[in-house]
């Protein structure tokens, strides 16, 4: 009925979002921050749930709200979130 490409494969997008994880631990690190504190600061009250985004651990990733306030928080511009590092 409909012809829907495939964009992007389960690969790629999982390469994406550890990049994005990898890039918030390093500059949360960078700023001696802990992973409670981080979570507070971007309204996310269950630290766990903020620990399993930062690690991509069971699919948990950032959404575009949580980026927004990362980059603020940490002081960066947002693309520094996506960057291959």
């Amino acid at each position: 009925m409909f012809n829907i490409p495939n964009i992007v494969t389960e690969e790629e997008e999982d390469a994406f979002f550890r990049i994005i994880s990898n890039n918030v631990k390093r500059l949360r690190k960078e700023k001696k921050m802990s992973q409670l504190e981080v979570a507070l600061s971007i309204g996310q009250k269950a630290p766990g749930f903020y620990a399993n985004m930062e690690n991509y651990a069971h699919g948990k990733h950032f959404n575009i709200s949580h980026l927004f306030r990362l980059s603020k928080l940490f002081d960066v511009s947002i693309e520094e979130l996506f960057k291959e590092v």
